[in-house]
């Protein structure tokens, strides 16, 4: 089970590092982390996504909402939720696949960023799934360097 986590927290320094003591001393896996400040300077967000059975959830979100510094602990989810992420990815090129690099990237709705003689950069941003399956396809062009954000995520309602 997926647990995703929208927590607003006080934006000083040590506050990432308490949140991930957290997970790390109960032994709870962070699969995806993404933090940034809000339109108020003094409150961060976090996305945290994580993996587990209900009951490791559940504690996350007890554990989570114990923490000082935390204001607000919200559980997303994931079907009435939007969650997107970032990657850049270098891939290698040469003149015979060329075109159908560049084809595959306006079929998936990637942005070449940077072109050089022998690897172009590439953007995209889109759901986990989908920016997990772009860079399944750009494999067999050569990956040579790959960049993510974690996942972003905001209730629709």
């Amino acid at each position: 089970m997926k647990g995703i986590f929208s927590v607003l927290v006080e934006n000083r320094s040590g506050v990432l590092s308490q949140i991930a003591g957290l997970f790390a001393r109960r032994g709870y896996n962070i699969d995806s982390l993404a933090v940034g400040e809000t339109d108020k300077h003094d409150v961060s967000s976090m996305t945290i996504v994580s993996t587990g059975d209900q009951r490791t959830i559940d504690q996350i979100e007890k554990h989570l909402n114990k923490k000082l510094d935390v204001i607000k602990v919200r559980r997303l989810d994931e079907t009435k939720s939007i969650s997107l992420e970032m990657m850049l990815i270098k891939v290698l090129y040469n003149n015979q696949n060329r075109a159908s690099l560049i084809e595959l990237c306006s079929v998936m709705g990637a942005r070449i960023v940077h072109v050089t003689a022998k690897s172009i950069v590439v953007e995209i941003h889109n759901t986990p799934d989908v920016v997990e399956e772009f860079m399944g396809l750009l494999r067999t062009y050569g990956i040579v360097e790959v960049q993510r954000t974690g996942t972003i995520s905001m209730s629709k309602g």
